[in-house]
């Protein structure tokens, strides 16, 4: 039996480090167990968009708000690359362009900094986006880009420097009767234990989620060759189909004649799930897409035919003529129909957090302050 942990916390991917982080940050002596050598599973399979423009006024916005501070403060600190390079989405349709107005109208005297600009302004400052037929974009400053990988692989280890975080890597967590838990290295002793295993949610605590609702989706995505400093997209971007994608987009009244065209339209993008996404990291390397199926759909193999559709968007509004794929994969995450995240107590000072969505890096840092200071009994 080894030395006895204040908290431990299951799962190394975004969401764990996160617990691990505000956990140890308060003094408390950290163990984080993880499967695998380094996480493998949504946390480095994703566009490391910290993005706060998709999410809705209110506490959703607010939770990313903070998040993307905490964020600011942690990269800042560890010296892990990142780019404060904010997002903007381009209109090409009358119907896109009246829904950014919109969308732009509803944040007025919020805390939702954004700004229509012009078809000129846009040529101006993100030369790489399509020119033709473009009606309007919308400028948001505030969004970060992170590249997940490296934020996975150097976050344990600023963690365990900074604030004595230990790391049990390759090291699958089996149950637990606290203090004791098991694992494949052993027993470890533990007075905490913070569950953040993602798509694997059920192996652990299959009780508390039994009737959660909770659903996985597959989606896939790409990555490019490296471009180095020789082509720069700016920015976050995203064009019409993502409009209908994000709950930030929810309250704009053009949103649902928007969705009939593109039904009508593009059905095959419905019916996947797809939207064009993309965003690029210090290399040069884009990353691009993605879709979403769920249930029967989803299975262990990818479909061509996605990718295809997401490069045949993408040149819709970037112009990017010497694009090379040098990656292709796809990820599985765990959502709820209708809250962001969710929450779940299955025995006594245990904690399970789950649910993220396509949000586990926006929200990361926020959700988990959140979640321990709710844990602890502390004052928000």
């Amino acid at each position: 039996m080894s030395e006895e942990y204040d908290a431990g916390v299951v799962g190394a991917g975004i969401v764990g480090l996160a617990h691990a982080y505000h956990l140890a940050r308060r003094g408390q002596r950290v163990v984080v167990f993880e499967r695998n050598p380094r996480a493998q599973g949504a946390s480095v399979r994703n566009f490391g968009m910290i993005w706060p423009v998709g999410q809705p006024l209110g506490t959703l916005h607010q939770l990313a708000s903070r998040s993307r501070d905490l964020w600011l403060e942690i990269l800042q600190a560890s010296d892990l690359w990142h780019r404060a390079c904010g997002s903007l989405h381009v209109a090409y349709h009358d119907d896109e362009a009246q829904i950014l107005s919109e969308f732009v109208a509803e944040s007025a005297g919020t805390d939702r900094p954004c700004e229509l600009i012009s078809p000129s302004q846009v040529a101006s400052r993100f030369p790489a986006v399509v020119q033709r037929n473009l009606r309007a974009g919308l400028w948001s400053n505030v969004e970060l880009a992170v590249d997940p990988r490296e934020i996975i692989a150097g976050l344990p280890g600023w963690l365990a420097k900074t604030y004595g975080v230990t790391f049990e890597f390759n090291t699958a967590v089996l149950g637990y009767n606290l203090p004791t838990v098991a694992t494949t290295s052993g027993e470890r002793r533990v007075r905490r234990l913070a569950i953040c295993s993602g798509a694997e949610f059920r192996d652990l605590a299959p009780a508390a989620f039994a009737d959660s609702g909770l659903y996985a989706v597959k989606l896939q995505m790409m990555r490019s060759q490296p471009y180095g400093g020789r082509f720069d997209i700016g920015t976050h971007l995203a064009a019409g189909l993502t409009l209908r994608h994000y709950a930030g987009f929810a309250n704009c009244p053009t949103l649902p004649a928007l969705t009939r065209r593109l039904d009508a339209e593009l059905p095959d993008y419905g019916r996947l799930g797809i939207h064009v996404l993309v965003s690029q990291n210090g290399r040069g390397e884009l990353t691009l897409g993605d879709s979403h199926v769920t249930g029967d759909a989803i299975d262990p193999f990818d479909d061509p035919k996605i990718d295809d559709l997401i490069l045949d968007y993408l040149k819709t509004f970037l112009d990017v003529s010497d694009l090379a794929i040098a990656e292709r994969w796809h990820g599985v995450y765990v959502k709820h129909p209708k809250s962001a995240y969710v929450v779940a107590h299955p025995a006594p000072d245990v904690m399970a957090v789950t649910g993220v969505g396509g949000a586990g890096m926006t929200f990361s840092f926020g959700l988990a302050e959140k979640t321990i200071t709710e844990w602890l009994g502390e004052r928000p």
